[in-house]
C-alpha cells in the first residue's frame, strides 16, 4: 500500500490521534462487518510517508483480494491506497517474515523551497557538500551496534545491532535522495542517519567524528533527528 503520511499520527493505532492503521481498520470493518488487525510490515512516524508498506489480515470470510483491493480503496480516503492485494501462506507475517527494507530521504537543497515537493521532501537551503556525505555514509555501512542511531521507543529492545546493506546518497539538480536499505532499522533510525549527514555536509562533523559518534554507542545532540515529511519507506522484501 501507498499513503501520504502528513495527515496521520503515525502508522501505528494510538489514543486521541487518527493513524493510518487504524483508518486501514476502520475501512475493513465498514466492507467485511469483521473486526481486523492489520499488520504492518514496519511502524512509520508522524508525517511519513509510504510508497511500499505492506500489511497482512486474517478474514473469517473468503475473499477475492481484487474485490478486497477495490472495495477498499473506494471508501478509503484519497491519500491512502491499496496497490496490490493477494492471499498470503499461512505463516507469512508482514514485519517477521520481511528480510530486507530500504527508505528513501528526499530533501531540496535549494535557497528557494519548491512547493510541489514541500510536504515530500525536507528544504535546506544551505549548500551541501555531497561528496563528504557519501563518504560518511560509507563509514556507516555494514554490521554494527546503531545505539547512537535511535530514540528510545518506549519499549523493550533486545539489541541495537543492525546490518545496513547500503547507504547512498545522491544528487540530482537541487534533489538529494539518501537511500537506505538493512534487514531491518530502529526507531527514528533512518532519520537519525539522515540527520549526522546533513551535519556532515554542512561541514559541522567530520569523517573522524562519524566514526567517533558510531562507536561511542550514545545517543547525543551531534545526531539530530531529520524532519519527518522527507521519509518514505519505499519497498519491503519477503
Amino acid at each position: 500500500m501507498a499513503y501520504d503520511g502528513t495527515a496521520y499520527a503515525g502508522w501505528q493505532v494510538q489514543p486521541a490521534h487518527m493513524t493510518v492503521q487504524q483508518k486501514i481498520e476502520e475501512t475493513l470493518k465498514g466492507l467485511t462487518g469483521e473486526t481486523v488487525k492489520v499488520h504492518g510490515s514496519g511502524r512509520t512516524d508522524q508525517g511519513v510517508h509510504g510508497a511500499g508498506q505492506v500489511a497482512h489480515l486474517d478474514l473469517t470470510r473468503k475473499w477475492v483480494p481484487g474485490n478486497l483491493l477495490k472495495g477498499l480503496n473506494a471508501l478509503l480516503p484519497q491519500d491512502i491506497r491499496v496497490l496490490r492485494a493477494a492471499r498470503a501462506k499461512p505463516d507469512f507475517h508482514a514485519r517477521r517474515s520481511a528480510v530486507k527494507k530500504e527508505y528513501r530521504y528526499f530533501i531540496w537543497n535549494s535557497p528557494v523551497m519548491d512547493p510541489c515537493r514541500r510536504l515530500y521532501a525536507t528544504h535546506i537551503y544551505r549548500p551541501l557538500d555531497v561528496k563528504a556525505m557519501q563518504a560518511a555514509a560509507r563509514l556507516l555501512v555494514g554490521r554494527h551496534d546503531f545505539a547512537a542511531f535511535t530514540a528510545n521507543p518506549n519499549r523493550v529492545v533486545e539489541s541495537t545491532v543492525r546490518e545496513v546493506f547500503s547507504l547512498t546518497v545522491k544528487r540530482t539538480g537541487s534533489l538529494i535522495v539518501i537511500r537506505a536499505s538493512s534487514e531491518g532499522f530502529l526507531y527514528k533510525m533512518v532519520r537519525s542517519l539522515t540527520g549526522l549527514l546533513l551535519r556532515v555536509g554542512e561541514g559541522a562533523v567530520t569523517q573522524d567524528e562519524v566514526r567517533e559518534i558510531l562507536a561511542s554507542k550514545v545517543r547525543t545532540a551531534r545526531v539530530p533527528t531529520a524532519p519527518p515529511e522527507g521519509l518514505f519507506l519505499w519497498r519491503v522484501w519477503y
